[in-house]
């Protein structure tokens, strides 16, 4: 049978493939039918009858839905026909009769399918003398704001909040002309995707809550722009107005996100509004205008270099800076004679974040949009729905499509779908990983990779390093993975030992070997962690410090990072950063870093200028300016209006991006290191730091971004088999990891002030069976000796948590108050009393690929809260 069909729509042939709806299939050669139930990620539901058209000959005749109908040879279709259109009014104005006719103060105007489709339809006459019908409204949380006398009963939000995300506390009720779309009772949506339901309604019945009275859509700058919030580069389209960032929405890709984001991407741009935003220069804490400000801190720093040479200066950069901000500082260190910068806060995060970009390459390297076709997933130590939601959306979609999906995780997971979890500590999740690929691959694939790759399989165990309980469910693991011909392997980096990132990778080309396509996903700690990887040669963090306590470093120069997000032990990195003689800054965050900073230089953010970022499947991605930067409204004036005086200048508009900052350093500390400072001229010379970058990559990138990787990477398996060796903890020692939230723990979207609001309460999770050899239970109290101060937490005691550790998930507003920052995964504890049981934590080590357990100080109350 043919892949494809042929038809004629309103006189033009169209070739499509078989199995497409017709309304697709006239989009596909330019024409639009009306439509409001239909949308693509949706699929057809026949619900709203405004995609009629007529089928003039073929196998179907008269008067039919287009989004039913699939295309067939011979099918003659017009859009156009008389009885069509005049059935498309009536239907319109039949939608329309309950309808309150309040466009002027509806938020969806400027951008409402309705409107669109009234005034094209030709209805422009309200002929119903009847009482409308009226609904009360319902809170729906801080993102969505629902007016349901607006709907016409599309189901497009049902469908999407139950179907699509697997979500049920969204839906529909009651019946007919009475039908309502809500909850049994007010309360916040419990999805972490809500905020996509203001994209899909084509009506203004669910509207975008935090930027209500902002505008209206042609009152907007607009531009394609990235998520920064996780690793995975959501493509999305932000819109500002009054140099103020007021909305952000899905832009669509068909190989990352699709049509839609989560709401942490969506709402947690107000970063760049924050009224205490660093917009002009600062030296010893006096403002100064830019050039001169420039030719002080250029000052500043020759002369701390004259006194203690230029090993005495480091600099820091951030995963979330640019490619091209990454790619400036290196390029300027080299040329003033500095060490290289660091790009990560420890040693551990850098091994492993290496290793995965190591690991991939164009044969095993997923997408988002490829995850949704796997027949089989399976996670190492990654939690999607906290850590990168829309990996959980694509995970959901693989399963919708019949995919089986696992996960091997110490801490307990939530996704919305069911799946199997493996409670299972960090070294025998690896374990696991390695039993069921040698239980699932076979020698004879492995030989086509080479003798290494034979040598590797036969030395991976055969046994689960697991007790007897959960040798059942692995087993049904290993046969879902052996029957599966299009498996993908996740691995997070946050919990996982230092060595598993590279044998996922090894696990990941064995599967490749034998099946028909296997896939491998990292999830990266932060959006450009990838092109951190890629330019970093030096220490982390740690050595820094280190370097400041012996006085061998005198300088710091930091752009865009702020390491109280995530260095995990506060203390030592504020008593270091107080003994140094200069410390610079650049960022456009009011953080605890820049209220340090001896020097003050604002940078712009990603809405005010190009940029490039490198997600965790190694695509390159560029993002286009907002608006031209200066300072918001919300800055300058009231909120409501811009100022009324006029100047020469753009208010606030000293922020430049932080490559053009360095360079034009550079040309004030006397190395004028770009004639033009132009992005063309960095990406030139960024192929010199890394082969993997070149101009002319940049000139031909498109609106999906291109995927750098090799097509295959010459790499040897890992020299290790078997399954990691680590001391058992004794009888009295537990581990204890510290989690991200999906709200509040992410550096960027914790200064959204809505981001906020749904931040949930901080607790500690135990297994169960801990609990009850402490003598503990559900909801007791436990107190955690932070740097900052004693945090009192409420205990939750869970089956799916691993025996021996415990998981701590603090959100920032309760944090805020003892350590004055942002949570970072892991913290440091600092030593306290024992009382009721001695606890091992899991950090960062010293110690590049160690995962160390050091002495905790979390003290378990037995009293019971009432």
């Amino acid at each position: 049978m043919a892949k494809t069909v042929k038809l004629v729509i309103d006189g033009i042939e169209a070739e499509v493939p078989r199995g497409l709806k017709v309304i697709e299939a006239a989009a596909s050669v330019g024409i639009v039918i009306p439509r409001f139930c239909y949308h693509p990620a949706l699929g057809s539901v026949g619900a709203c009858r405004v995609c009629a058209v007529k089928f003039v000959e073929g196998p179907v005749k008269g008067i039919e839905m287009s989004c039913m109908q699939d295309a067939r040879d011979g099918m003659v279709v017009s859009t156009t026909d008389e009885e069509a259109v005049d059935f498309r009014k009536h239907i319109i104005e039949w939608l329309m009769m309950n309808h309150p006719l309040d466009c002027p103060v509806c938020d969806e105007g400027g951008h409402c399918l309705l409107q669109d489709l009234t005034v094209a339809g030709g209805h422009g006459i309200r002929r119903y003398p009847g009482k409308k019908r009226t609904y009360r409204d319902q809170y729906l949380g801080s993102f969505v704001q629902q007016e349901m006398n607006r709907c016409i009963q599309c189901f497009r939000c049902r469908r999407f909040y139950q179907e699509f995300t697997g979500y049920r506390d969204f839906g529909t009720l009651q019946i007919a002309d009475r039908t309502y779309f809500g909850r049994f009772q007010d309360g916040s949506l419990e999805s972490p995707f809500a905020g996509n339901l203001v994209d899909i309604c084509p009506t203004g019945v669910l509207t975008d809550k935090p930027s209500r009275y902002k505008g209206r859509r042609w009152d907007f700058q607009r531009a394609p722009s990235l998520c920064l919030h996780c690793s995975l580069g959501c493509l999305t389209v932000a819109s500002a107005r009054y140099r103020e960032m007021v909305r952000l929405e899905a832009r669509f890709s068909n190989a990352v996100n699709g049509y839609f984001i989560c709401d942490r991407g969506r709402y947690g741009f107000y970063y760049a509004n924050l009224p205490d935003r660093p917009t002009r220069i600062r030296i010893d804490g006096q403002e100064m205008d830019w050039a001169p400000g420039l030719r002080d801190a250029a000052e500043k720093i020759t002369s701390l270099l004259k006194r203690h040479g230029p090993d005495s200066l480091v600099c820091l950069s951030s995963m979330r800076s640019s490619l091209e901000d990454q790619a400036m500082l290196k390029i300027l260190s080299r040329h003033m004679g500095w060490k290289d910068p660091c790009y990560f806060e420890d040693l551990a995060t850098q091994e492993k974040v290496q290793k995965a970009v190591a690991g991939l390459d164009g044969r095993i390297a997923v997408s988002m949009r490829e995850i949704e076709k796997a027949d089989f997933i399976l996670a190492i130590g990654a939690d999607p729905v906290q850590e990168a939601p829309m990996l959980a959306l694509a995970m959901r979609q693989a399963f919708r499509n019949g995919a089986s999906v696992a996960l091997l995780d110490p801490r307990p997971v939530f996704l919305p779908f069911p799946f199997a979890h493996v409670p299972v500590a960090p070294q025998d999740a690896e374990g696991c990983l390695s039993a069921l690929v040698r239980r699932a691959a076979d020698r004879l694939s492995a030989s086509n990779l080479g003798e290494k790759a034979v040598r590797f399989l036969e030395r991976l165990p055969t046994d689960y390093p697991v007790d007897d309980s959960r040798r059942d469910l692995l087993a049904r693991i290993e046969e879902k993975l052996r029957q599966s011909q299009r498996p993908v392997l996740v691995c997070g980096l946050d919990v996982v030992l230092a060595t598993t990132p590279e044998r996922v990778a090894d696990h990941a080309r064995l599967l490749a070997a034998q099946k028909e396509k296997a896939g491998l996903f990292y999830l990266l700690p932060g959006p450009n962690a990838f092109g951190a990887a890629l330019f970093s040669s030096a220490g982390a963090l740690e050595e820094t410090l280190e370097g400041i306590e012996r006085g061998t470093i005198k300088g710091l120069m930091v752009v865009e990072n702020d390491p109280f997000a995530r260095f995990p032990d506060r203390r030592r990195l504020e008593e270091a950063l107080d003994r140094l003689e200069l410390l610079m800054v650049m960022d456009y965050l009011p953080s605890p870093t820049v209220q340090r900073a001896h020097i003050l230089i604002p940078t712009s953010t990603l809405f005010e200028k190009q940029a490039s970022f490198i997600n965790q499947e190694g695509r390159l991605q560029m993002a286009e300016p907002t608006h031209g930067g200066g300072a918001s409204i919300e800055q300058i004036g009231r909120g409501d209006h811009p100022p009324r005086v006029y100047g020469t200048g753009t208010p606030g508009g000293d922020p430049l991006p932080a490559w053009k900052v360095l360079a034009e350093l550079a040309a004030a500390l006397g190395k004028k290191i770009f004639p033009g400072a132009a992005l063309e001229e960095v990406w030139a010379r960024m192929g010199e730091e890394h082969p993997l970058f070149t101009l002319e990559q940049l000139q031909r990138l498109d609106h999906e971004g291109t995927r750098l990787l090799p097509d295959t990477r010459e790499r040897d398996f890992s020299p290790q088999g078997g399954r990691p060796v680590r001391e058992k903890n004794s009888q009295e020692e537990l581990d204890l990891f510290f989690a991200d939230w999906t709200f509040g723990t992410e550096e960027l979207s914790g200064y959204s002030p809505f981001i906020q609001q749904v931040e949930e309460a901080p607790r500690l999770l135990m297994a169960s069976r801990d609990g009850a050899r402490l003598g503990l239970k559900d909801k007791d109290p436990a107190i955690l000796h932070l740097d900052g101060g004693p945090l009192e937490v409420g205990l939750q005691l869970s089956e799916e948590t691993v025996g021996g550790a415990v998981q701590g998930t603090i959100e920032r507003m309760q944090y805020r108050e003892i350590s004055r920052g942002r949570l970072p995964s892991q913290i440091g504890i600092t030593p306290a009393v024992q009382r009721d049981a001695f606890l091992g934590i899991i950090c960062r080590s010293a110690q590049a690929g160690d995962i160390e357990r050091k002495a905790s100080a979390v003290e378990l109350h037995h009293e019971t809260i009432l």
